[in-house]
């Protein structure tokens, strides 16, 4: 098990605060060090502030993305989050240059508000969002630092959703923990015993970060907002969430049974006590883990397997490989299912969707880049809407609420 991230949230405002910078990189490596001190590895620094609307103007966002890059970096952090796009804005097409300007800066985008509506204006704005931003790097590398948010609250640390809400420094901790899922699932001999040796595990290694993370808030006066213990992996089979989720039983994740396995490993996370902030569910980022990759490449996953494993898992559709040429209107129906199961089942979901430039369904990527596995394209299968569908309406999905059963 590693931490990810630590993610510290704060407002350094446009021009940026130097004073507020320096005073949480000065935070931010001493985390580091007392976390190293404690046992585990670190494997970034990362900046994420509130949504930029907040405190850029929009025709800025270029120059702002552009400061923060060189600024934060010089402060110690690997990666910086600007938060995202309100789904009613009108200001979209400033996100491509200003994710031009830097591979630290991270953007996203809202498909939902906090009336908990689906916009049917910014599914179709984040959708062609993320086809100009396909052709921006080479092997469509800048979707990596883009995702779209549905129903995700602030403090979560993973990139790219995280965002802060504005008030004093805080900081939260993304682990990669797909390691200690297979270990546990690959020894116990019962379904009972894998969930709970998982629990006792993962509660076993958060009291040590909370420990950590409590005695920092204490020496800062910064808000410890908890941990995301999302089981992430690394394109390593010893570290797939894929291959743990094999080891209770199937013979390859994807097929039948497979929303089974992972509605028994969520279920399970949901009984581990600490504190919590972010997903804290099944991450299933399909280039960054190499058993997930491979039942890909072999056709046991596809994008719509992907989307109904959301039903029950944590953060939705991830680093998915797509045909160069798919179009926004394509992407555009995949964004509002993702939007509306949020919203119905009342979780955090996003989407990083990456079509590949020159790519076509079932081609092979060909990345050369240490935390991806190379997989096939999947195809899009998804078609243009139409009529009530392709309007500009907020639409209202409401939480499903169980109603009792009719007297006899």
């Amino acid at each position: 098990m590693k931490i990810r991230s630590i993610t510290v949230f704060c407002q350094p405002g446009f021009p940026v605060n130097r004073l507020l910078l320096q005073q949480v990189g000065i935070f931010a490596n001493h985390a580091r060090k007392l976390y190293q001190d404690a046992g585990f590895e670190v494997q970034s620094l990362r900046l994420a502030t509130p949504p930029f609307e907040k405190y850029i103007a929009p025709v800025d966002l270029a120059l702002a993305a552009q400061n923060y890059a060189i600024e934060a970096h010089a402060d110690g952090f690997e990666y910086i989050s600007l938060g995202p796009i309100q789904a009613v804005s009108l200001d979209w097409n400033h996100i491509p240059e200003a994710l031009s300007k830097s591979d630290r800066i991270f953007l996203s985008g809202n498909l939902t508000t906090s009336e908990g509506t689906v916009s049917l204006k910014a599914a179709r704005a984040c959708a062609e969002t993320i086809v100009r931003l396909s052709t921006l790097e080479e092997n469509g590398f800048a979707n990596l630092r883009f995702c779209a948010l549905a129903n995700v609250p602030a403090y979560t640390p993973f990139f790219p959703a995280a965002y802060a809400q504005p008030g004093r420094p805080s900081f939260a901790l993304a682990t990669e923990a797909a390691d200690l899922a297979l270990r546990v699932f690959s020894q116990a001999t019962t379904l009972q015993e894998a969930s709970t040796n998982l629990i006792t595990e993962i509660e076993k290694h958060a009291s040590q970060l909370e420990e950590v993370g409590n005695r920092l808030s204490q020496m800062y006066s910064y808000g410890f907002k908890g941990l995301d213990f999302t089981l992430a992996p690394f394109p390593d089979d010893v570290v797939s969430i894929g291959r743990a989720l094999e080891s209770l039983g199937l013979g390859a994740f994807g097929k039948p049974g497979s929303l089974f396995a992972s509605a028994f490993l969520t279920s399970t996370l949901d009984q581990v006590q600490f504190k919590r902030t972010g997903f804290n569910g099944l991450m299933l980022p399909l280039l960054e883990d190499s058993g997930l990759a491979q039942n890909v490449s072999d056709g046991n996953l596809s994008l719509r397997d992907l989307l109904l494993f959301s039903s029950v898992c944590g953060a939705g559709l991830d680093v998915i490989p797509l045909p160069g040429d798919t179009t926004a209107n394509e992407l555009t129906p995949i964004l509002l299912d993702l939007a509306a199961l949020s919203l119905r089942l009342n979780k955090a979901l996003t989407a990083r969707l990456m079509p590949i430039p020159g790519k076509k369904a079932g081609e092979m990527t060909n990345f050369d880049f240490a935390l991806f596995a190379n997989s096939r394209i999947l195809p899009v299968n998804s078609e243009r809407l139409h009529g009530k569908l392709a309007g500009n309406e907020e639409v209202k999905i409401a939480p499903r609420i169980p109603h009792p059963p009719a007297p006899l």
